[in-house]
């Protein structure tokens, strides 16, 4: 179930509402490009700027629409353990498949923290794919902590999105076999692979999810020079997506595509001007724009 690209769907805004139809559109067109999973409001679905209701709305708008077709996982990460067990049940009811639940934000707890914290989410009885984010959560997931995250019974995955292989590297070796390690950065996704990495929460197959399938596909197969010429054709693109804070870039980029409005939630803003220019022209040389 944790293995492929998994893509971490942004959340379409109209006039300041959820807009439900694009983003049930957005469903289709990406389990139509085969991808293996869907994430729904993690960091690059504006979960943090999403109210209770809203996040309950765009869950089910995704679980509904995959109808089983592909694993729905919910972001439901909090730095309130029981704020987050509340969130990760009712997800459960939802009928999602998994639960994110990124480290606890801000408060910076201690490693034997981050144990009981996804030991006791992991209670809920819903599988939790653990979330490592240190550039954006202030405490990082070690891989001796990993190892022990993975024998907790429930916990079944971790996102590692931390940018360093070194790192991603050791807790791919602490884990072992049998507890799935995805890259949470487009940019290491084939590097994660050729260590032993599951696959990928990524951004990047917003805007092209047949060929991110591609990529896996190619490297799983064995042919690697199709992964790596696949790699090196959107690596651009990629270093595009992450110019300005995400999801400000691919939610731009979607709607240059006509794919979405660009629509965005303070405290983030709408792309800087010369920022988008030269994402357009990336998109343009790579013939992604009608």
């Amino acid at each position: 179930m944790f293995q492929g690209v998994f893509t971490a769907l942004v959340t379409p805004f109209a006039k300041g509402a959820v807009d439900v139809d694009a983003l049930r559109l957005m469903v289709d067109r990406q389990i139509q490009a085969g991808v293996h999973g869907l994430v729904v409001c993690g960091t690059t679905g504006e979960a943090a700027a999403m109210s209770a209701d809203e996040r309950k709305q765009a869950i089910q708008a995704v679980a509904e629409q995959a109808k089983g077709r592909v694993s729905v996982i919910a972001g439901t990460g909090s730095n309130n353990t029981a704020a987050c067990i509340n969130a990760t049940e009712q997800a459960a009811s939802y009928g999602v498949d998994a639960a994110l639940v990124v480290t606890p934000y801000y408060v910076k707890p201690p490693q034997r923290g981050l144990v009981d914290h996804y030991s006791q989410v992991a209670k809920v009885g819903l599988p939790v794919v653990a979330y490592n984010v240190p550039s954006r959560t202030g405490v990082s997931i070690k891989p001796d902590t990993a190892r022990l995250l993975s024998e907790i019974p429930g916990v079944v995955a971790l996102k590692e999105a931390s940018g360093d292989m070194v790192l991603g590297a050791e807790i791919i070796r602490q884990v072992g076999q049998g507890f799935a390690v995805l890259s949470g950065d487009d940019g290491t996704f084939l590097p994660f692979l050729s260590v032993g990495g599951a696959g990928c929460v990524s951004v990047l197959s917003n805007l092209v999810p047949k060929e991110v399938v591609e990529l896996y596909e190619a490297f799983m197969a064995g042919d690697l020079t199709k992964a790596k010429d696949l790699h090196f054709r959107f690596l651009p693109l990629v270093r595009a997506l992450f110019s300005e804070s995400n999801p400000i870039p691919v939610k731009a980029a979607l709607a240059m595509m006509g794919l979405m409005g660009d629509e965005i939630r303070t405290p983030l803003s709408i792309m800087e001007e010369k920022s988008r220019e030269k994402l357009r022209g990336i998109l343009e040389e790579l013939e992604l724009l009608g």
